[in-house]
């Protein structure tokens, strides 16, 4: 995995875990302007539904990229170089940016469950109380849904990331027709990896329209 992609997932869970104890007071002062955490958790989900639509639209600008360098016999092979590897920097700002999202959704699903969870024993109501522990396990199925689309998604960008990688290193120290040569049968093996990451990536898309759909009234 990139180094830069590990560091960034590093610094972002360093966040959390600074701002884990001032939380509450986030969602107090959230809740002070009518946004309770369920409002929270459909933003997030939102924001990581988006994350992961332009990360879609990146890696498959990174492969067009990758196409037509493979397919130049000689020339502008130096700008070529050039602007593959700023698409494979843009690929990996995009991933960076999916994994955050993702850990922000999951964080404040965590609170809304463990907080519905506390206030079913609040109900006298017996009818109220059975209704709000369905409604719970129902919303619970469909987060847990969703999570495993998102976190398959995510676990598929790695994989491309490396192969662009490999392409940009190969090409830094090697700006001839050989590599390029070399690298056209590197060509279908990247095409098959990034059509299954935007495959499942517009899995987790759906999943994640669907869980929005879902939490509104």
């Amino acid at each position: 995995m990139p180094t830069v992609f590990v560091t960034r997932k590093i610094t972002f869970l360093a966040v959390l875990l600074l701002t884990a104890a001032c939380s509450g007071t986030y969602y107090k002062a959230m809740e002070s302007v009518g946004f309770e955490k369920r409002d929270i958790l459909v933003d997030r989900v939102e924001d990581a539904r988006d994350a992961q639509d332009d990360a879609a639209e990146q890696f498959s600008s990174a492969l067009e990229q990758f196409r037509s360098l493979v397919a130049v016999d000689g020339g502008e092979l130096e700008k070529m170089y050039d602007r593959l590897s700023e698409e494979y920097g843009r690929s990996e700002a995009r991933a960076a940016a999916v994994s955050d999202r993702i850990d922000s959704v999951e964080a404040v699903a965590e609170d809304l469950f463990e907080e519905w969870e506390s206030e079913l024993e609040q109900y006298s109501s017996a009818s109220l109380r059975a209704d709000s522990a369905r409604l719970l396990r129902d919303t619970r199925a469909r987060y847990q849904q969703l999570m495993k689309a998102m976190r398959k998604a995510e676990s598929a960008m790695p994989p491309v990331l490396d192969a662009f990688e490999d392409q940009v290193l190969v090409l830094k120290h090697n700006l001839n027709a050989r590599a390029i040569g070399a690298l056209r049968n590197e060509l279908d093996s990247i095409e098959r990896d990034t059509a299954q990451l935007v495959a499942d990536m517009q899995k987790a898309i759906a999943e994640a329209n669907a869980f929005i759909a879902s939490m509104k009234p």
